[in-house]
């Protein structure tokens, strides 16, 4: 008798438990549903259609090169699939998240692969891959990359409370960093003089100053990038772009590593792929930081991207 009780009570308990949980579960169902742009920095990577051209890099190239610009010159619709230098360097890691991002039936695609020795470089105490700081990026365990909303990722990398996705949506005003759904990331900060200076003071004379005393260009990147230029060699046409940063980075640079551009031009010979090397043209360019474009710059510097690819086109005819 008090073990009948006992099942009666559980499962009227059950009962009533399980109408919190769907309560629950389709509050987060709707509240997710609001995901965009103003999310997070990443979201919107994970939430679109598998891409068919690509442009890959870090936040230099994800502010840099805009894929609405290569669209209205290329004729074909780009995804932006740069990241930042810590959670996209080329790697094993960034290898295995493009092939599941792509389009696994592409053809005649375009692929911009953005360089520079920062996304190519590795701290010098490093020696396995399980410490590779890209290990800790949202690449390395996700799973669905044209889900919207993406579920997978909000519950894997959004740290926040979910009343925020809501709260803060695009529809309400967009962030200073708004991630379009093409990948580009559109940043808008005080451009006047003494703020840009200010922040170019701490990227350059602290953060890349620091940073190039502790890593080295790393021949196990430069091998995973020659490792992405064969998987999709098959798929489209490579090109290598290297982007400036301020003639100040760009010095830093060429002091960091000297022979950048001669290890990146081996590769590109080696697979025939063109190299266009834009760094001696830094100081036609804006830039928020001195390493990242002002997005007014980066629509005249795409349109370069655009002109030498169609140069490269022209001449292989």
């Amino acid at each position: 008798m008090n073990l009948f009780i006992f099942n009666f009570s559980m499962k009227k308990f059950l009962f009533k438990i399980s109408f919190y949980l769907i309560g629950i579960i389709l509050l987060f169902a709707v509240l997710g549903s609001f995901a965009d742009g103003n999310t997070d920095d990443n979201y919107m990577h994970f939430a679109v259609e598998k891409p068919t051209n690509i442009i890959m890099g870090d936040s230099r190239g994800s502010q840099a090169v805009l894929p609405g610009i290569l669209k209205d010159k290329l004729n074909k619709t780009f995804d932006n699939f740069s990241l930042n230098v810590v959670q996209s360097p080329y790697g094993p890691v960034y290898l295995q998240a493009l092939k599941r991002k792509i389009y696994p039936d592409t053809r005649n695609g375009i692929f911009i692969l953005t360089v520079d020795p920062w996304n190519l470089s590795l701290n010098k105490s490093v020696q396995n891959l399980k410490d590779f700081p890209e290990e800790n990026s949202p690449l390395k365990n996700m799973y669905f990359y044209d889900m919207s909303p993406n579920y997978e990722y909000l519950f894997k990398h959004y740290t926040r409370s979910w009343f925020k996705i809501y709260t803060e949506r695009a529809e309400k005003g967009r962030s200073n960093t708004y991630l379009h759904k093409d990948g580009w990331m559109e940043v808008n900060v005080n451009m006047q003089k003494d703020s840009v200076a200010k922040r170019e003071i701490e990227k350059i004379d602290i953060f890349y100053t620091d940073l190039s005393k502790t890593q080295a260009v790393s021949q196990k990147r430069l091998n995973s990038l020659e490792d992405i230029i064969k998987f999709l060699q098959p798929k489209g046409t490579v090109y290598i772009v290297r982007i400036p940063g301020s003639e100040r980075l760009m010095k830093l640079e060429n002091i960091y590593s000297p022979d950048f551009d001669a290890k990146i031009g081996g590769i590109s010979k080696k697979y025939n792929v063109r190299y266009f090397n834009f760094s001696p043209q830094a100081g036609k360019y804006t830039y928020t930081d001195g390493n990242h474009m002002y997005k007014e710059s980066g629509k005249i510097f795409t349109g370069r991207i655009a002109d030498s690819i169609l140069s490269a086109q022209n001449q292989s005819k």
